[in-house]
């Protein structure tokens, strides 16, 4: 599969993807100060433009037929990069559990390693499915429920914690099967 990094700066869905991904320095900076009332509201305000712009990329590419091999690649990288970069800060923060940061760690990895393994063998990239992007979505709300520092003992926190592990096995063995299932396709044409 050959890759058109020209694509890259080409679009308006994918400069907004790129952006987003760059948000996670900040993101990661800001974080060293979680303990202040305005770094809070600033992280907050930082996660909300990530998911505007998560929704609008995807919005932009379809409205103006702008959808890309590049733009598949770039925008769930850009997903990955800032949940990645917070989770990490967060767990060395000690504000999650140690399983549940190897869990959406080790989801990612197995979905990227794996994407890159079938777009190799197939000659394309597959896009992001709606289960797994469902699942980055309430991992979203997890994390900014705890940058708002709910208690780990409300019910509000507790629902989308478990609703995020949930969705992180199915998510990840749908992406495990539509890959097989890609392949097996692949090997029959």
């Amino acid at each position: 599969m050959k890759i058109n990094y020209h694509e890259l700066f080409s679009t308006k869905s994918n400069l907004l993807s790129f952006f987003r991904a760059l948000l996670a320095i900040p993101l990661w900076i800001l974080f060293d100060h979680f303990n202040t009332s305005w770094a809070t509201a600033i992280l907050f305000s930082l996660c909300i433009l990530v998911v505007i712009t998560d929704l609008l990329d995807g919005y932009l590419a379809r409205k103006f037929n702008e959808v890309t091999e590049m733009g598949k690649i770039i925008d769930p990288l850009a997903d990955k990069v800032v949940v990645t970069a917070i989770i990490i800060k967060i767990y060395l923060l000690d504000l999650i559990p140690y399983y549940y940061f190897f869990m959406i760690i080790g989801r990612d990895l197995i979905i990227f390693l794996g994407g890159i393994y079938i777009a190799n063998k197939i000659g394309k990239v597959l896009p992001s499915n709606k289960l797994g992007k469902a699942t980055v979505f309430i991992i979203g709300i997890v994390i900014l429920l705890i940058i708002l520092k709910l208690s780990w003992n409300n019910s509000f926190l507790l629902l989308f914690y478990y609703l995020s592990i949930i969705l992180i096995f199915i998510s990840l063995l749908g992406y495990i099967y539509r890959g097989y299932e890609y392949l097996k396709e692949n090997k029959t044409t």
